[in-house]
């Protein structure tokens, strides 16, 4: 799926829209959602320009790693971690994803049933 640079995640990572940034470095950043389905409810997002997961080759491994670390650091600052949290991938429109950014949620702070959707 091309990327389309006038997402809304793109124009965060331009500061052309506020975010509440929780973590930022040279590959990706974290923020909390706007519209939050947990009580800790936050993204975590690379600064690479992918749409979707499915979109990634071999190259992003270590991005993709990258991205998993930084969501198990920061709910560990929020002081969530040890309760538990949940990290969910949409990939594609029939799976729910809305913004073609890829993007990890990290929802916490609340049970979570299973099976989720």
């Amino acid at each position: 799926m091309p990327y389309d640079p006038s997402n809304v995640f793109a124009r965060i990572l331009r500061r052309e829209l506020p975010a509440q940034f929780l973590h930022e470095d040279e590959h990706c950043v974290a923020f909390r959602d706007v519209a939050p389905q947990a009580p800790t409810h936050f993204l975590v997002i690379p600064k690479a320009p992918l749409a979707r997961l499915a979109d990634a080759g071999p190259e992003a491994a270590p991005l993709l790693g990258h991205l998993l670390l930084v969501a198990a650091r920061v709910a560990r600052t929020l002081g969530v971690a040890e309760d538990g949290f949940r990290l969910v991938v949409n990939n594609g429109a029939g799976a729910g994803q809305t913004v073609f950014h890829l993007h990890v949620h990290v929802l916490a702070g609340r049970s979570l049933s299973w099976p989720p959707g």
